[in-house]
């Protein structure tokens, strides 16, 4: 997948997220829950979005791992909202719930991939400069 293609893919996400949101009551649980999902569940799409323009391939893992937590956070929210009735498309959440753990895999994978290329960059040059 290219990063275009996970970017979409979070903007969908994203937009999932709103509809849902839009659908809850207004009640006083209702109005707490819809405001901590729509924080966490579009915050994904935006701190990719950085993590795109990272300075650096560290900071490039420090964003994608805030967006990682924000897709566990977001995924717990989830939970909740539909244990306790407060969303009753039951198939629709649980399609945001799977696309949640599949965008969460995701996330470990590239932030594990990065990290392994930091430490292989890290390596070489340590290599590099104990062979001058």
């Amino acid at each position: 997948m290219n990063k275009f293609d996970l970017e979409e893919r979070l903007i969908k996400f994203s937009v999932s997220i709103i509809e849902i949101v839009r659908a809850m009551p207004n009640g006083r649980v209702g109005s707490h829950l819809a405001g901590q999902l729509v924080r966490s569940g579009t915050s994904v799409s935006l701190n990719y979005g950085e993590a795109q323009s990272g300075e650096s391939r560290k900071d490039f893992i420090h964003k994608m791992k805030i967006s990682l937590k924000e897709l566990r956070e977001t995924l717990i929210c989830l939970k909740i909202i539909d244990q306790s009735g407060l969303y009753l498309k039951t198939e629709q959440m649980g399609l945001l719930q799977k696309e949640n753990d599949e965008l969460i895999s995701i996330f470990v994978k590239s932030i594990e991939t990065a990290q392994n290329n930091l430490h292989k960059t890290y390596n070489s040059k340590i290599r590099s400069f104990s062979n001058r």
